[in-house]
């Protein structure tokens, strides 16, 4: 089966976030020992949970809510149902019932009614994964993901975007964030598989 890695690569160049008057932590790699005194190389690494492609935590945007380690590691990898919301497209006709992963196609940007998200959030679906932005207009930049965090869902973002006219319509998604504890989310390699 094809695979589609889906990452992002995180280095000390990678930009973190930044909004007016916000920054994500930066990214840095420094070497902590080396083989010609330990033997051994290891580097230290710091970063923010959210860097470079990553899962978002309903904590992320919801005061209490769940953090990473809540969501069951099998609803990390499995299918997925491909909802194309790019500028252009016909509004979807959503299924009656979805894969437990829904891929977002919004490269590009796309607009999300109100009403169209919370159909999306019917689906009952507990992992998203989202390619591009998206915003619902006439609220709050950030009003997307405050909601679905509001719902108990984990949003995977800031993927890399593959040279694809569109998402193979059917296929599996693979995310494996670090297993940490207590956090808001934490990077992400996702492959995608058809």
């Amino acid at each position: 089966m094809p695979v589609i890695d889906l990452t992002r690569p995180l280095s000390a160049a990678t930009e973190p976030y930044r909004q007016e008057g916000y920054s994500d932590p930066p990214i840095a790699i420094t070497p902590w020992c080396g083989i010609a005194e330990r033997g051994f190389a290891v580097s230290a690494l710091a970063l923010g949970t959210q860097s470079g492609t990553h899962i978002d935590a309903p904590a992320h945007f919801a005061e209490g809510g769940p953090t990473l380690e809540a969501l069951a590691p099998e609803a990390l990898l499995g299918p997925y149902t491909r909802i194309d919301l790019r500028r252009g497209q016909a509004l979807p006709v959503l299924p009656a019932r979805a894969e437990p992963i829904l891929l977002l196609d919004a490269r590009g940007g796309a607009r999300l009614s109100a009403a169209m998200l919370e159909a999306l959030i019917r689906l009952e679906a507990p992992l998203w994964v989202m390619a591009g932005e998206i915003t619902v207009p006439g609220e709050a930049p950030l009003r997307f993901h405050e909601r679905i965090a509001q719902a108990g869902i984990y949003l995977v973002e800031d993927l890399a975007e593959p040279e694809l006219a569109d998402f193979p319509p059917r296929g599996e998604i693979i995310a494996l964030p670090l297993a940490l504890q207590g956090t808001t989310g934490s990077p992400c390699r996702v492959l995608l598989r058809y």
